[in-house]
């Protein structure tokens, strides 16, 4: 029995890679990733702190990658992202996402699917979040915050390494003040820096922190990929 062939969208961040890395647990294989690049900041659908990463995470993965730039007006862009997949549509079976609790970006790309006859397959929906970025943390992915907007995270947490005392603290602050663990709401991004599906890692050579009020972003200047030991 021949096994499923997936497109995954990514963005470079935590929950798309991590859904690939499930996607593959389960026995479906990689056909390509794609990536959406936003023109600005306020994308609904799409993360804009440097996802030109994505490249060298493709390369990392040694999968092909589709780039697509948006305007990321709140309808359009779900118009480029159709047509992105249309290319795709009849060599894979299904599209991979990181969807973990917005019905916003959800629906609509169970939509797109469901009108180019695509499985829309979200591996961490409706998770419970503590435990899914901790068993990130523990299957070896080193995941650091490269935006932040919310009551609690300052300019402390950019470019900080999720580990298991980030953890508590985030969990804390969602006590505190109800911030997402896995920020789902917007309170931060990530980047993916090393995964168990990396053949190589990516290294950050130069980055600058900016802030303006509540929300800061970690912007990497230069990274490369560089061998595992």
């Amino acid at each position: 029995m021949n096994k499923k062939k997936f497109a995954a969208l990514i963005s470079g961040g935590k929950d798309s890679i991590f859904a690939i890395h499930k996607a593959v647990e389960s026995g479906m294989d990689v056909y390509c990733l794609i990536a959406i690049y936003p023109k600005r900041d306020d994308s609904y659908m799409f993360h804009h702190p440097n996802v030109w990463i994505t490249s060298l995470q493709a390369e990392a993965m040694d999968i092909r990658l589709i780039k697509k730039e948006t305007d990321a007006e709140k309808e359009e862009e779900l118009s480029d992202l159709e047509d992105v997949l249309s290319v795709v549509a009849g060599d894979v079976d299904a599209v991979v996402t990181g969807a973990f609790f917005s019905n916003y970006q959800k629906d609509r790309i169970d939509k797109i699917c469901a009108k180019l006859g695509l499985e829309s397959s979200a591996p961490l929906w409706q998770k419970d979040a503590e435990k899914t970025i901790t068993e990130m943390v523990e299957s070896g992915f080193k995941i650091i915050i490269t935006k932040v907007a919310a009551e609690g995270l300052g300019e402390e947490w950019l470019g900080r390494e999720i580990d298991r005392n980030a953890i508590d603290e985030l969990v804390e602050l969602n006590r505190k003040h109800g911030i997402s663990i896995v920020g789902e709401g917007g309170e931060f991004e990530t980047l993916v820096l090393d995964a168990p599906i990396f053949g190589k890692k990516i290294e950050i050579v130069s980055a600058s922190k900016k802030m303006e009020g509540l929300v800061g972003t970690y912007v990497i200047d230069k990274a490369v990929l560089v061998d595992k030991k």
